[in-house]
This record gives C-alpha cells, sequence and structure tokens, in this order.
C-alpha cells in the first residue's frame, strides 16, 4: 500500500525525481523569512527591536523625493511666509520635535512641517524620514493649537517608530509567500491560482492588522509628544470627535479598514489618559493658541 502525503509531495506522481515547484517554492518561502529575520534594527528612541527593510538614509531619500508628489495631489504646499496657518504648523511641528523624546531620533535634522491647500480632504499623514502634512480641510476644523499637536504628534510617532519601514520589511515577506504558494500550488487548473489568491488576502489583511496597530502605537506617541513639549493630551480627544463626525456616512468596517475607527480610538486614547493622569491633567499643559476658522489667536502659553 503505497502513501500519498508527507514527503511523497516532493515527489512527481510518476517518482520520476523531486518536484521542482515545491522545492522552487521552499526557496522562495526561506529566503523571504530569511531576508525578514535577518534586517533587524533597534530604535533608538523606543529600544524595541525591529523587522526594517530600509536604512535612515534611505528613508529620509524616499520621503525627500516622495515629499512633492504627495504635495501636488492635495493643491500644493502653502508657504509659512505668506499663510499663518503653515507658519503655525511649522512651528508647533518643530516644538514637538525639540521638547519630546522624538528629539532622540536620528530624524531631527530632516523633519518638514507642511499645510496642504487641499481645503475639502480632511488628513495628515507622513513620510518616512519625517516629512509630516496635514491639509487645511483638516486644520480648519480644528478649535486650538493643543488639537493641531495631536495630529502632528501622531504623525511624528509614525516617523519615529519608523512604521513606513516596518509596513515594507512585512510587505515584502508576505509577497515571498504569496508567490512562494503559487509557485507550489500551480499545476494548470485552477487550484493552484485559488491558493494564490487565498495566500494574497491573508496577507492583505495581515498587513490591515499591523497598520491599525501602528495607528494605534502613534496615537501613544502622540499623547507623549504633545504632553511633553507643554499641551494638554485630551485634545486629542477632541480631534478623534472631529474624526468621528467628518467619518460619518462613509466608513469601511473596521475589519478592513487601515486606521481603527474613531470610536475604538477615542475609547483607547480614554484609557490611556485615565492610566497616565489618574489624578487629571497637570494645570501647566496648555491648550494654545485658539484657532477659529482658519486665524490664529493668542499667544502660546508661557511665551
Amino acid at each position: 500500500m503505497s502513501y500519498s502525503g508527507g514527503f511523497d509531495d516532493a515527489y512527481s506522481a510518476r517518482g520520476r525525481g523531486p518536484n521542482l515547484r515545491l522545492i522552487g517554492a521552499l526557496i522562495l518561502a526561506v529566503i523571504g523569512i530569511a531576508m525578514y529575520l535577518f534586517e533587524t534594527q533597534v530604535n533608538p528612541v523606543t529600544g524595541k527591536r525591529q523587522h526594517i527593510a530600509m536604512s535612515v538614509d534611505q528613508e529620509k531619500a524616499l520621503g525627500l523625493q516622495a515629499a512633492p508628489e504627495m504635495a501636488a495631489k492635495m493643491g500644493g504646499v502653502l508657504g509659512p511666509d505668506r499663510d499663518p496657518r503653515a507658519a503655525l504648523v511649522s512651528e508647533v511641528g518643530r516644538r514637538i520635535v525639540r521638547d519630546s523624546d522624538a528629539s532622540r531620533s536620528p530624524y531631527v535634522g530632516n523633519f518638514h512641517f507642511y499645510l496642504l491647500s487641499d481645503p475639502e480632504t480632511v488628513n495628515a499623514f507622513a513620510l518616512p524620514g519625517g516629512q509630516v502634512f496635514i491639509t487645511a480641510g483638516l486644520f480648519d476644523r480644528l478649535e486650538n493649537e493643543a488639537q493641531l499637536a495631536g495630529v502632528l504628534g501622531h504623525e511624528i510617532g509614525h516617523v519615529v517608530n519608523r512604521h513606513t519601514a516596518e509596513q515594507m520589511a512585512k510587505s515584502r515577506l508576505g509577497q515571498m509567500l504569496t508567490l512562494a504558494v503559487g509557485v507550489g500550488a500551480s499545476g494548470g487548473d485552477d487550484r493552484g491560482r485559488n491558493a494564490q489568491m487565498i495566500a494574497a488576502l491573508v496577507n492583505q489583511v495581515t498587513q490591515l492588522r499591523f497598520s491599525r496597530d501602528d495607528e494605534s502605537e502613534a496615537d501613544r506617541f502622540g499623547i507623549q509628544f504633545m504632553a511633553q513639549s507643554g499641551y494638554d493630551p485630551t485634545a486629542m480627544l477632541d480631534v478623534m470627535r472631529i474624526l468621528k463626525e467628518e467619518s460619518k456616512g462613509n466608513r469601511q468596517p473596521e475589519f478592513l479598514a487601515t486606521h481603527p475607527l474613531p470610536e475604538t480610538r477615542l475609547e483607547e486614547i480614554q484609557a490611556l489618559l485615565q492610566s497616565e493622569y489618574p489624578n487629571g491633567v497637570p494645570p501647566s499643559l496648555s491648550k494654545g493658541r485658539t484657532l477659529e476658522g482658519g486665524r490664529v489667536l493668542g499667544r502660546f502659553r508661557g511665551e
């Protein structure tokens, strides 16, 4: 009686030798896993050992190269010499980097903060290496400087935690494993194609999960950075309420969303603030200047 399975799968049905498809698939999988496991670096700010797909210098270069194209897609950059909102974005971003643990990151001299002219899109994002953007559509919905600090602190958190470089390493591993499944399962019928499609879907959902974790981590670091810079971290709750209001009627299930839903982030931030400040936020932390219809009013406390 012959047994069909196990190591027999490594040989062709006629027993003429090794199944090259499975051997090739195994080699691809081993290479992908090895590349992922051996490309590790220790983050100087968090102390966390991370799987990283590029060097710090490569992150900086990539971000600088991508910044003009990203800005052009959202109406271009508003200059701080002509727009007081843009000047405030740059000022608050630099304050956070200077006065928080972000100052220990290797990107300190490479951080730049931009206000994009798009008045409709409510968004903020960071490119690897320290290029940070906020749209006029989001800025004009903010009520005070501390809320702006919360948005920028969150994006600085992404940069400091090297989330893009981590995602690229995870994505490359997923692509290699997906390719390995496709090679190993291919046989001229639908079974191989289906196996590859399933593997691709699993990889996609896995990356979404990592991305949501990154967003929560950026929230935590954003709160830490803004408080270290003198801003009231409870303003981050107001930011989440703004995002919640904007997301009404235009959202997808959290399971397939790159960001946690605003309700989820609100709950997480409330729990974090209660843990960090059980007796309330110190009165020395400020909401800063008032923002009204895109105008900047007053001065930051302590200046």
